[in-house]
């Protein structure tokens, strides 16, 4: 497991206002403390110092075998200050003079306008409970064996791959309003393929896994063994615009759609469709019936794989509901834009990268499952397409979308016909989630989106008439 050093902090951390001493959380060689007392000492009316340290065990497996086993470590410091009103950010990998960092911030500020100075106070609570459960490289190794064999006890003539993975990261943020909170979570992760030529038809398949303490390599594997048994026969398309079942797997490409124009800085800037005006919310669509009454969407930071206490601003995270049963509840914002629109943070500030400010993030969106398994839904289908890979980018914000299917089978009468080629599906993703016909209660975490199958109604289908 991940070892913490203690760290100890100088005197110089009580010049600042209701600066905090250590919560015994490290993770890195500059101490934030005394980060902060230089910034002080330089003419910063503020500072944060955001750090974090990573672990990473890697099991690769190729060609049905075990192909390297990695471990990877990564340490970096984030210096955050203003000047003058001016915002300067600074970024450190490893060991660095803690001057220079302060001098590169304040150069950097003096190239940005004034802002409002947008910190967390003090937190009632500044150490969390880790999360998740470290797991060995053996039982990783013994997870994808397990995984690779059960697929090919059934199929003995693919090539499989595999990557299974342990992540520990340990964060830490301090800043010169007394805040000093930090916690570390492990994460698990799988990816399996499987690669079947057959003559001139290649087949690829993949599915993977996501979890705190646990994963499951036979359910993974069973997802993999289901769909190269639905491509043993190929189908036809018919072309028009008929049902499409997303499968849970393939569902993150409308959900995408959504994340973005929830964003209130897409909001701010009149990118949203749901936003109004520029920078105005009283015209924007809240209260308003913008998806189908299927459809609830929320976020559920205790839940899933990438939990987090507070975001990269010293928040505290908390449930929000931004659609219930279709109807537009709220925004997600971090500090600087919920200042701005004047509904302050919801607690979404996360960082892109360790060298980039803070800006609305999401994580953890759930869609409330409806009811019914894959199984059902397909039953359900007097006909259509199932989508379960695609080639091809996502809709944007715009919610157009034209994309190839990758895998995907054509359902008669609610039985699957064979897997489907040359298929595209084009259509509108706010359209399609106002006609859904079936939400299924098979719901998965995909990533950081917790999200079932489901079918809708409106979207065009281009394909090959004949095979």
């Amino acid at each position: 497991m991940l070892s913490i050093a203690p760290v100890n902090c100088p005197m110089g951390a009580a010049e600042w206002p209701g600066a905090s001493a250590t919560n015994g959380i490290a993770t890195g060689a500059i101490d934030p403390e005394q980060l902060l007392d230089l910034a002080h000492q330089a003419g910063a009316e503020a500072a944060e110092v955001y750090q974090s340290q990573s672990l990473s065990r890697p099991v690769s497996f190729e060609a049905n075998r075990l192909k390297q086993i990695e471990s990877a470590q990564a340490a970096g410091t984030a210096l955050r200050l203003w000047k003058d009103g001016r915002p300067g950010l600074a970024v450190a990998y490893g060991p660095v003079d803690p001057q220079s960092l302060i001098d590169r911030a304040i150069a950097l500020s003096a190239l940005n306008d004034p802002e409002a100075i947008e910190l967390a106070e003090m937190a009632a609570e500044d150490h969390y409970p880790d999360l998740g459960d470290v797991v060995t490289v053996d039982r990783l190794i013994e997870w994808g064996r397990a995984a690779i064999a059960h697929v090919r006890d059934r199929h003995p003539d693919v090539l499989c791959s595999a990557e299974w993975e342990c992540d520990t990261e340990t964060t830490r943020l301090v800043n010169s309003r007394g805040l000093d909170c930090g916690y570390s979570d492990t994460t698990l992760g799988c990816y399996l393929s499987a690669e079947w030529v057959r003559g001139d038809d290649f087949l690829y398949v993949a599915d993977g896994q996501t979890q705190r303490s646990h994963l499951d390599p036979i359910a993974i594997a069973q997802q993999v063994v289901q769909r190269l048994d639905w491509s043993r026969h190929s189908a036809a398309t018919p072309t028009g615009r008929l049902p499409v079942l997303f499968t849970a797997k393939a569902a993150d490409m409308l959900w995408g759609t959504i994340q973005a124009a929830l964003n209130g800085k897409q909001a701010l800037e009149g990118a949203s469709p749901w936003g109004g005006k520029t920078g105005d919310l009283d015209s924007s669509r809240l209260g308003d019936r913008v998806l189908g009454r299927e459809l609830t969407i929320s976020q559920r930071p205790a839940d899933g794989p990438y939990s987090c206490p507070f975001d990269d601003e010293g928040t505290a995270t908390r449930e929000i509901d931004f659609v219930k049963e279709g109807i537009l509840q709220s925004f997600y914002t971090d500090r600087k834009t919920g200042h701005r629109l004047g509904i302050g943070t919801t607690g979404n500030g996360f960082r892109p990268g360790l060298g980039s400010y803070p800006t609305p993030g999401l994580f953890n969106l759930a869609i409330a499952p409806g009811q019914g398994s894959l199984d059902q839904l397909i039953a359900n289908l007097p006909s259509g397409l199932i989508i379960d890979q695609m080639l091809g980018g996502g809709a944007g914000i715009s919610g157009d979308f034209s994309v190839n299917v990758d895998l995907g089978f054509w359902v008669d009468r609610g039985q699957i016909i064979g897997r489907v080629k040359d298929t595209m599906v084009a259509g509108n993703v706010y359209t399609a989630l106002k006609q859904v016909i079936q939400l299924g209660g098979d719901a998965e975490w995909n990533g950081s989106c917790y999200t079932p199958s489901i079918v809708v109604d409106g979207l065009s289908i281009t394909g090959r008439a004949d095979e």
